[in-house]
């Protein structure tokens, strides 16, 4: 299939991201990972499998690249404004032979071009308001062009406060608009039990146990939302349909800071799916199993002032 090629990029930000944006102007406590200036990171999920009626099922793994690189905008003792352009794509690598009317799925042709933009306003030393927005297209770039694929956004902003050394608090809202609106309350909770050892909390998206074995390495017990979505041709039919799935991967990661410059982290466990939309006529069989990701990543710079 031939890409097509896609328009403008559009300004946005994630609700996932503002960890990394807390962390330039000093919200966030210590012991959690460093900051992500460029990110690459591979995911696998295999052992899916769906079915049309009549038709033997089908077996799959999903499987998906993702990058990101932050670009500063504003940075200043009141303000951090950071742009982070992304991009991912995935596929569906089958594993059975014969009759396939979702192949086209095969080949990366699932694809989300992406801006972030995440804004940090200080109040004062303890106090932050933290707003987000997240751009996309996403969707079968193999079979339609870019001007066929609707706009994508979620928008947040939250209210945080450092209660102490050790304790983080927030509150928030999010707005996500893809093939529909969804509005949602934004929790935020940090919280150190002790000097390796804490709680991470940004709900909806996730919640994580953090143990600090050495100032380099991190292990997290956590549980973190997943949500897909892609536009596509629908089945012997030329409309839009859309193929969406949410899951909640939990499991254990490890991260490992290289030096002051480079990282990596890697997570294994499982990955429940919530709700799955493959594409009309197709019936999930089995949408939950193992779950892997490797990922690199590179620090922020650190520019010594001269005096």
């Amino acid at each position: 299939m031939q890409f097509r090629s896609p328009g403008p990029f559009f300004v946005i930000l994630t609700l996932l991201s503002a960890h990394a944006v807390c962390q330039s102007l000093k919200p966030g406590l210590e012991g959690m990972a460093p900051s992500k200036w460029l990110t690459i990171r591979n995911t696998h999920a295999p052992g899916k499998t769906y079915r049309f009626n009549g038709t033997d099922t089908k077996r799959f793994t999903q499987e998906e690249y993702f990058m990101r690189a932050w670009v500063p905008l504003v940075h200043n003792k009141k303000v951090t404004v950071l742009l982070g352009p992304n991009y991912r794509t995935e596929q569906l690598e089958f594993k059975s032979t014969g009759e396939n009317p979702v192949s086209h799925m095969e080949g990366w042709n699932l694809r989300t071009f992406a801006l972030d933009l995440n804004s940090v306003v200080k109040l004062d030393s303890s106090s932050w308001f933290i707003f987000t927005s997240h751009v996309n297209k996403s969707g079968d770039f193999g079979r339609l062009y870019w001007r066929e694929i609707p706009v994508n956004f979620t928008l947040s902003a939250s209210f945080l406060r450092k209660k102490s050394m050790n304790k983080e608090v927030g509150l928030g809202v999010m707005m996500n608009k893809s093939f529909r609106v969804t509005v949602l309350p934004v929790f935020i909770f940090n919280y150190n039990f002790s000097d390796n050892s804490g709680l991470e909390m940004m709900l909806p998206k996730k919640i994580a146990f953090r143990k600090n074995i050495s100032p380099s390495d991190i292990i997290y017990l956590k549980s973190e939302a997943v949500s897909r979505t892609y536009y596509l041709q629908k089945f012997n039919d030329d409309a839009l349909g859309v193929c969406r799935r949410v899951d909640i991967d939990m499991g254990m990661s490890y991260n490992r800071k290289i030096g002051n410059y480079a990282g990596v982290e890697i997570f294994g466990g499982y990955r429940q799916n919530i709700s799955n939309r493959l594409i009309e006529g197709a019936v999930p069989v089995r949408t939950s199993g193992f779950a892997a990701t490797v990922e690199f990543y590179v620090q922020p710079p650190k520019f010594k002032k001269r005096k």
